[in-house]
């Protein structure tokens, strides 16, 4: 790291403050909920949100998958809420997806775009559908190379590099399945299957026996590859 580099990372550090107690947000004018995928946490989470916050703060939530109008049940005006959905690894993407729910007003739409791109991002826009914009395409297709592994059609290797050599992707799909956590991206397919009820959603018998088994991936040292070495 260089001398430039550490100095900005000192600085950075220094206009971050760690708390556990949630009154500290009291006086934010945004707040961004980052719960796990679980619909009863975010709630639960809003709602401590909404009972310290001001009424003209912003809350967002940075799911993936669940509807904002749902989680916007929690706060008291809803018209302030909207999803800001930021791709992982945070420091490297630069995609913030806004999320505007039925209820989101066009002021809380432009305050939290300006907001994204005075991070460095780029904002876009998408209704409230699960998946939004990215999932809603990437999903399927990750599906897709789950059961084609599955099924024995082809091994993992050849299934990524197929994809990473055919196709240009800079990882293969099983390899961005380990990375995104196999949990995540199960809660994320069965949202989706929940909202529109088709096949191509819906996360195969081998992804389900993986989560329950502890495979999730890159975090837990094990999913479709092993990481542990």
């Amino acid at each position: 790291m260089s001398e430039i580099e550490s100095v900005a990372l000192s600085r950075a550090g220094e206009r971050i403050d760690l708390t556990t107690r949630i009154e500290s947000i009291g006086e934010a004018n945004l707040v961004i909920e980052a719960a796990p995928e679980d619909e009863r946490l975010k709630l639960d989470v809003m709602g401590a949100i909404d009972e310290v916050v001001s009424d003209d703060a912003i809350v967002a939530s940075n799911t993936s998958s669940i509807p904002i109008a749902e989680l916007a049940q929690a706060i008291r005006t809803p018209q302030r809420v909207l999803g800001l959905h930021f791709f992982s690894p945070v420091p490297v993407m630069p995609l913030v997806e806004v999320v505007v729910a039925l209820d989101t007003s066009e002021t809380t739409v432009d305050r939290a775009k300006q907001f994204v791109e005075k991070l460095g991002k780029r904002p876009i826009e998408t209704k409230d559908r699960s998946g939004f914009i990215v999932n809603m395409l990437l999903v399927p297709y990750l599906m897709a190379a789950v059961r084609m592994y599955e099924e024995g059609f082809a091994s993992r290797e050849d299934i990524d590099n197929g994809m990473k050599l055919g196709c240009g992707h800079p990882m293969g799909p099983l390899t961005l399945c380990d990375f995104i956590g196999l949990d995540v991206l199960y809660a994320i397919g069965a949202s989706l299957y929940d909202e529109f009820k088709r096949d191509e959603y819906a996360p195969p018998p081998l992804l389900k026996r993986m989560v329950a088994s502890g495979r999730l991936g890159r975090k837990s040292g094990r999913g479709f590859y092993d990481y542990a070495s």
